[in-house]
């Protein structure tokens, strides 16, 4: 489903299903002193809406910087992959030819069978990726360097085979974390309690009443749909590609 279609669904749902709780209240609840609780409610209101409008700040600020960081990574590990193939190149035979084999299978193997595993927030992904990358390291360490040029090419080779690694382990975090079922609920039931307590308020104008909260409920739910489609970065309506691995497959050709 379109995710612009299943954002106004999230929206319009939560508003039109609070709009008509409110109706309800208003028109077979009790009534009678609601004016006079406004006060104590708006009281316990501007806490229990305070807290959790921290709490979903700290959650989208913290998925909207990992996703911008999982996408850098994911071109920092394909630049490193290049590089390491390329330091490579000057250790001679048959290093070269094995490094150059290795690093063009792993890109592969990373965009045909390690990426549709991340999209399902996997991160025990299928495929041979750390068998690969320990095999170069292997064929790297073992290359005989027959002078301080080539010393120097066999340790930048050591070194870039190391930050794919780094990168390619915070790349499989980054598609297993999420946001946890604790955190899920907290966000869930402070939203619902944002929304009950204005539902207490009282007042000469009913339809202004329903009005605000239902825009409530709407803004609480848009921000709830924002999390989930950000809550992995290889899937959602953030979704990464892997169009730097893709670029790192033609130049590793």
């Amino acid at each position: 489903m379109n995710i612009y279609l299943s954002g106004l669904i999230w929206v319009f749902g939560a508003a039109i299903a609070t709009a008509a709780v409110a109706y309800l209240i208003r028109r077979v609840g009790e009534t009678q002193g609601t004016v006079d609780n406004n006060e104590a409610a708006g009281q316990v209101f501007t806490i229990v809406g305070g807290l959790h409008a921290v709490l979903l700040a700290f959650v989208l600020i913290s998925l909207f910087d990992g996703t911008s960081a999982a996408e850098d990574n994911s071109y920092t590990e394909a630049e490193n992959l290049v590089a390491a193939r390329w330091a490579a190149d000057s250790l001679g035979e048959p290093t070269s030819s094995e490094v150059r084999r290795l690093s063009t299978e792993y890109a592969a193997a990373v965009v045909e069978q390690e990426w549709p595993d991340m999209e399902q927030g996997n991160d025990d992904v299928s495929g041979d990726g750390w068998s690969m990358l320990e095999r170069m390291r292997a064929a790297v360490a073992k290359a005989p360097a027959e002078d301080d040029w080539q010393n120097n090419q066999k340790i930048d080779a050591a070194g870039k085979l190391w930050d794919v690694y780094q990168a390619r382990q915070e790349r499989l975090n980054a598609a297993g974390n999420g946001v946890s079922d604790v955190l899920w609920f907290a966000l869930i039931a402070g939203s619902v309690m944002s929304v009950a307590l204005p539902l207490l308020f009282g007042g000469p104008r009913p339809v202004t009443h329903i009005v605000i909260v239902s825009i409530l409920a709407g803004t609480l739910s848009l921000l709830l749909f924002a999390t989930h489609q950000l809550q992995n970065p290889y899937s959602g309506g953030a979704k990464i590609e892997p169009s730097a691995f893709e670029s790192a497959q033609a130049r590793l050709q």
